[in-house]
């Protein structure tokens, strides 16, 4: 691998769908226990920390040590001199086979939505969903996650919403079908596949939960 490909992606391992299921259940799990900590108008930047804290309970309670979640990653370029920042990514989740090398892992980017909500809706497609388009996260790879905290219920009128802006800005493969396996805390879960430049179509992974702070 070239050295300017680390951090911009273009890996070398290939990860399965089931260990993409995987990572997802865990997500998942992580964000019911997180929710119990919530309070109102949280911002997401808290509500990821929250749940990535929950998730690393879970990972020790299960004695999960083939998988790690990082938090608020920085990925630079290191094709400049500067190492100029490309961003930040939510969550960084990578598999023994990755260890040690920082392009690869697999990406989840964390987004609130809700229900009736335009503005939220909207930069869940264009300041989260377009960072994988254009291949600002994840260029060259085959897989992606959004993490979609929602607000405010019903999930239906979220996916209806945000499939329909895929479809606008990326075409018809871009909107959202329903995935096959479906964790029990998960509010649904659902493939997009995009076109990442000429070379490359990466399928996203959009994952919803439930994140309006109990009562």
């Amino acid at each position: 691998m070239h050295t300017n490909d680390l951090t911009l992606g273009k890996p070398h391992v290939v990860l399965s769908e089931d260990q993409v299921v995987t990572a997802i259940d865990l997500l998942c799990r992580g964000a019911d226990e997180a929710r119990q900590h919530l309070t109102p108008r949280m911002k997401e930047p808290q509500i990821t920390r929250i749940v990535r804290h929950s998730v690393l309970r879970i990972k020790q309670k299960r004695r999960l040590a083939g998988i790690q979640i990082l938090g608020e990653v920085e990925l630079d370029d290191p094709s400049t001199p500067s190492g100029r920042i490309q961003g930040r990514l939510d969550l960084m989740i990578q598999f023994p086979t990755q260890f040690g090398d920082e392009g690869e892992y697999l990406a989840a980017e964390c987004k609130l939505v809700a229900a009736g909500n335009a503005t939220l809706n909207r930069r869940y497609v264009r300041k989260g969903v377009k960072r994988f388009a254009i291949g600002k996260y994840s260029k060259g790879h085959k897989w992606a996650i959004m993490l979609g905290y929602v607000l405010a219920l019903p999930v239906d009128g979220v996916v209806a919403d945000i499939h329909k802006r895929l479809v606008k800005d990326y075409g018809a493969e871009a909107g959202l079908r329903a995935a096959i396996a479906q964790p029990a805390s998960a509010l649904g879960v659902y493939d997009g596949d995009l076109e990442q430049g000429l070379s490359n179509k990466i399928r996203v992974k959009h994952v919803f939960v439930d994140m309006v702070p109990a009562s």
